[in-house]
């Protein structure tokens, strides 16, 4: 049975975290922080950096940050999880990975130059970890405050603040940059530094209250003390037995793997796609990007009601079919126009998938309290196919000469998530459009 939905101050905090972190995303990895790293270590003549005692391309070393991020988070939030479960203080590390994430970003207002490149290398490492290791909590809290028949409601709300939260920041931000001397700035790079700085203090503000507001449960006749590094162990290897014995479960989190290791990667290259194969300004490149995020507000909420009316796997199963056909139409687009009609079209499934995903599979859930176990495999899938996805985009492109054929491999990604969906969705005891 699942248990009653909150009240409407704890589903406003939890959903406020979406609008409190997102600007990460936003900001930091997709629009403004990869401009400014590339200008910053590029003098027009070579693109080399020297970093650890060796030379690295300076994109390839953006790269290998972000990579090492998310394996590190990926690798050690399920331990991370299974001590949080037993404690059962998912805040308390939920609080530690906003504060670090916030804190990051806050740094790279001190990444100036070749000079300070470890600043930001560090900060934005450093933010990565923070922004995933936090998500794998406040997932977590999903089935704890909403009842089944709520949350793919709740989680849509939650993307769509996000949304709506990270593009107010990212225009302000733009203006600052476009026009500094409305903010009496006259030294080059500080606007986007200034950038940095408010993603960092957004995201720690909004984030406090979320953290005040939402509960803590501490599972009965648990002390929290003595050899916790091994009773988290203990912990999670219970979750994984409990987990292989539900194999729907299992298959879904098989197909979200690969669909979401497409959805993943496309996030992250579609302004490098734009760039590269179209040759779009940087105007063309940030209009594409916030078509993207306020399309996908709308997203969310069309496929939680979709979800209403034909059920969670076969809303998935409608989304994976136009991310398929987006990615034939990104092989055959030539156009600026085009590509804005492929940014809607991404945007539309984007915010759909990703809050349907996250509700599908709190309903999947077994009744435990160990949500956060659960979740950190959630993210370990996400995060895992991220680096696969980004990788072979690379490498196909390193083969074939262009992004186009990396495109199509991508397509590969959602038709196999397709058919795993198609399978998990054949076992009618799971309960999922509850």
């Amino acid at each position: 049975m699942s248990e009653p939905t909150a009240s409407k101050k704890v589903i406003r905090a939890w959903t406020m975290y979406d609008w409190a972190n997102s600007s990460y995303s936003l900001v930091i990895t997709s629009a403004i922080f990869p401009v400014y790293y590339t200008a910053v270590t590029s003098d027009g003549a070579q693109d080399t950096v020297r970093f650890l005692g060796r030379e690295f391309t300076n994109t390839a070393l953006y790269s290998y940050t972000l990579s090492v991020s998310f394996l590190a988070i990926a690798f050690i939030s399920p331990l991370l999880s299974g001590m949080a479960d037993y404690r059962g203080n998912k805040k308390t590390f939920m609080k530690f990975f906003c504060f670090l994430g916030a804190g990051a970003c806050a740094s790279l207002f001190f990444f100036e130059g070749m000079e300070t490149l470890w600043i930001g290398l560090a900060g934005f490492g450093l933010a990565t970890i923070g922004w995933a290791g936090s998500i794998v909590y406040y997932n977590a809290f999903l089935p704890e405050i909403a009842e089944k028949s709520q949350q793919d409601r709740v989680s849509a709300r939650g993307y769509a603040l996000g949304y709506i939260g990270s593009s107010l920041l990212l225009i302000f931000n733009l203006v600052m940059i476009s026009r500094p001397d409305w903010f009496g700035i006259d030294q080059p790079g500080l606007p986007a530094r200034v950038a940095f700085l408010m993603v960092g203090l957004w995201w720690f503000g909004f984030a406090l209250y979320t953290l005040r507001h939402l509960p803590e449960r501490r599972p009965a006749n648990r002390p929290a003390r003595g050899q916790l590094l091994l009773k988290g162990f203990r912990e999670l290897a219970g979750v994984m037995r409990e987990a292989r014995g539900q194999r729907p479960l299992m298959i879904f989190l098989a197909s979200f793997f690969f669909y979401s290791m497409g959805v993943q990667t496309v996030m992250y290259v579609a302004a490098l796609f734009g760039d590269k194969e179209l040759q779009l300004e940087s105007s063309q490149l940030i209009m594409t990007i916030l078509i993207i995020q306020f399309v996908a507000i709308g997203g969310a909420y069309l496929f939680s009601y979709l979800s209403s009316r034909i059920g969670n796997f076969r809303a998935l199963m409608v989304a994976i079919i136009v991310w398929i056909g987006i990615c034939i139409g990104a092989y055959h687009t030539d156009t600026a126009n085009q590509f804005y009609g492929l940014a809607f079209a991404v945007g539309m499934v984007m915010g759909g998938i990703q809050s349907l995903s996250r509700s599908t599979y709190s309903k999947m859930l077994p009744p435990s309290r160990d949500h956060a176990s659960y979740f950190s495999f959630y993210e370990f899938c996400e995060k895992i196919g991220l680096v696969l996805g980004t990788a072979s985009y690379g490498l196909v492109e390193e083969l074939t000469g262009s992004m186009r054929n990396s495109v199509m491999a991508i397509m590969t990604f959602f038709i196999a998530g397709l058919l795993l969906l198609f399978a998990a969705g054949r076992w009618r005891d799971v309960k999922v459009d509850a």
